[in-house]
C-alpha cells in the first residue's frame, strides 16, 4: 500500500503530478493500493479544497483515489510533515518506505533521473522490505490549521 500526502498549489507536487500519475498506474497494475490525502488548511489555502482537488485530479488523470482530510487527523497521525510525502507499506502493513518521489524533485525529469519510489515499492512488493537507502521527502510544509 502506498499512502501519499499532496495538495493541489504546491510547486514540488505541481511538478511531479503528470509522473505522479503514470507511477501510480504502474505500482497499480502491480496490485499495490494507492490513495492521496490532501491535509492541508483550505480555508487558508482555497486552492486546495475539495472542488479544486476534484479538478486536479482530472487534470492529471489520477486514477486513485485523493481524499481529503479535513480534520488533519490522518497527517498527525501518520507524521507527515510536507507535500508530497510518501509511505509505502508491505503485505502486512508495516511501513517500509518513507521517501522523496524521484531525485529530480521539482525538476524535470531527464534520462537520468531515479524513480526512487517506483523502485522502493517494487522493491517492497517483491522483498518485503524497502531499499536500505532512502532520501527524505522535499516539498512545501502541510498547512496546518490554527
Amino acid at each position: 500500500l502506498l499512502v501519499m500526502f499532496i495538495c493541489n498549489h504546491c510547486p514540488y507536487v505541481r511538478a511531479v503530478a503528470p509522473r505522479l500519475a503514470a507511477t501510480m498506474e504502474t505500482l497499480q497494475n502491480m496490485g499495490i493500493g494507492v490513495i492521496a490525502i490532501n491535509s492541508n488548511d483550505y480555508d487558508t489555502y482555497p486552492q486546495d479544497d475539495f472542488a479544486n482537488m476534484q479538478k486536479f485530479a482530472r487534470e492529471h488523470a489520477f486514477n486513485f483515489p485523493y481524499a481529503i482530510d479535513e480534520s488533519q487527523a490522518v497527517a498527525r497521525a501518520y507524521g507527515a510533515v510536507c507535500t508530497p510525502d510518501f509511505f509505502g507499506f508491505n503485505a502486512e502493513l508495516v511501513l517500509h518506505y518513507r521517501g522523496r518521489f524521484d531525485s529530480a524533485g521539482a525538476h524535470p525529469a531527464t534520462s537520468g533521473t531515479v524513480p526512487e519510489l517506483l523502485n522502493a515499492m517494487v522493491h517492497v512488493a517483491e522483498h518485503g522490505h524497502g531499499p536500505e537507502k532512502q532520501y527524505p521527502s522535499m516539498g512545501c510544509s502541510i498547512k496546518w490549521r490554527a
